[in-house]
């Protein structure tokens, strides 16, 4: 068995299409319609037909339970067009105690999406730092296998 790909349920299929075009720059890959597959493995699919799919109209959006998951080499500059976007934030930037920067934000169905800035990149700015690789380590709560790796 293999996990496909995750699939979300949209109210407006062409909004959320334009949303993750606008902020990730993701594409249609496979158009059928009510169902469309974009870049990256994200599946969209109506509200309507799904509520055929599963036989209920009992459907809710912002439950705040579950969360799409991205990861940005260059964090900066992602944050700065986030800016020039009309986003609905869950909280601003704020970086983990693990030293990563992360934001999060909903998408239009109120389905949470988190930005945190790559954990290599993480690495390698502390060690740009003058922080030693055992020091990273420590901070960063990862194992020294993980920092020998990002000083590759």
């Amino acid at each position: 068995m293999k996990l496909k790909n995750p699939m979300l349920v949209v109210t407006d299929i062409d909004k959320s299409v334009d949303f993750y075009k606008k902020v990730f720059g993701l594409h249609v890959i496979m158009d059928f319609g009510p169902n469309k597959t974009l870049t990256g493995g994200l599946s969209l699919q109506t509200i309507e037909t799904y509520k055929e799919f599963i036989g209920t109209n009992k459907i809710s959006f912002g439950s705040n339970n579950f969360e799409l998951y991205f990861e940005e080499d260059d964090f900066d500059k992602f944050a700065a067009k986030l800016k020039d976007l009309n986003i609905d934030y869950i909280h601003p930037i704020k970086e983990h105690s693990w030293g990563q920067r992360v934001v999060r934000f909903y998408d239009p169905d109120k389905h949470i999406i988190e930005v945190g800035e790559n954990m290599k990149i993480v690495c390698k700015r502390f060690l740009d730092s003058g922080m030693t690789p055992e020091q990273v380590s420590e901070r960063m709560g990862v194992p020294m296998k993980f920092i020998n790796a990002c000083m590759k």
